[in-house]
Formats: structure tokens, sequence, C-alpha cells
């Protein structure tokens, strides 16, 4: 899995009420959630984000309440993957279950700046900031989470599987 785009950054402790706030949590329609991903934080993230941007975040990104709505506001905003320090791990495995790839690394979120230039190969687990050529290891997904995010998520995957 390989991923290009613009980094949108963020701080610490973001939190899934940030993420997508709980007065959309009332519809489950991914283009919905996506009209109001992190609006409460940066109201011109949706006016600005392109397809295959990536979000870059401190410590304990979607932390808070457990709330499948915000990796699907993410992914359905056009973002494929999040780099950040650390993540939550209920975050984390939402996440996966959506089919939203994220990276815990905490060297390239120190490095990598707003409007930086970002590729990374999921598989191998390099994330490289195309703006300065610095390139940083992460821990690649093992095999079976690889599955799940390309098949779009578990239930995705699980359907694929029992065909």
């Amino acid at each position: 899995m390989e991923f290009k785009g613009t980094a949108h950054r963020y701080g610490r402790d973001i939190d899934t009420d940030v993420i997508i706030p709980a007065r959309y949590l009332n519809t489950s329609d991914p283009a919905e959630l996506a009209k109001h991903c992190l609006e409460d934080l940066d109201v011109t993230f949706i006016e600005r984000v392109a397809p295959g941007d990536i979000i870059v975040a401190e410590e304990n990104f979607g932390c808070g309440s457990s709330r499948e709505h915000a990796p699907i506001a993410i992914k359905a905003a056009g973002v494929p993957v999040v780099i950040a320090k650390s993540f939550a791990r209920i975050f984390y495995r939402n996440s996966i279950n959506t089919g939203l790839a994220i990276m815990e690394c905490p060297e390239a979120v120190d490095a990598i700046s707003q409007g930086d230039v970002v590729s990374v190969d999921a598989d191998a687990g390099v994330i490289v900031d195309e703006t300065t050529g610095q390139t940083f290891q992460a821990q690649p997904f093992p095999p079976f989470i690889r599955e799940i995010i390309e098949a779009g998520g578990l239930i995705n995957r699980t359907k694929e599987r029992m065909a």
C-alpha cells in the first residue's frame, strides 16, 4: 500500500469529538461525516484536503470516546493514512476495522511540516518527506492487518473470505 499527499498537521490529544463532533453521530453516511471532519478544530480542513492527503499529529490521536464515526469521517474525507506519535488504542482498532491506515512514527511527526508532501510505503513502513528528502522507518503492518486495510475494512475482508 502506497500513499502520497500533502501533510495536514495537528497537535496532541486530538479526541474523537473533535474529529467528528457528537452532533453528527445521528448519521452513518460516510459522505455526510466527511463534510464535518475536524470542523471544530480546523474550519478550513474540508476545503483544503484533497484525496490522498495525510494527517500528521502528535501524541494520543483519537483519544476520547469509542466511535467508529471518527476513522470513517477521516477516510471518507479522502485521507488514506494518519501518521502520529501515538494513537488511543480503541481508535487504533477502529481505524483498522474501518480500513483507515495508521502509522506510529514520532521521528516523522517531529520532522514533517504543515504542507509538506509525504509519501508512505505502508508495506515496508517507510515514510518519506518528499519536501525535505528525509526518510523515516515505521513498523510495517502485519499481513493480516494489511489485508483488512486493503479490503476497505474488517467487514469487507470477512465478506471476501466467505465468498
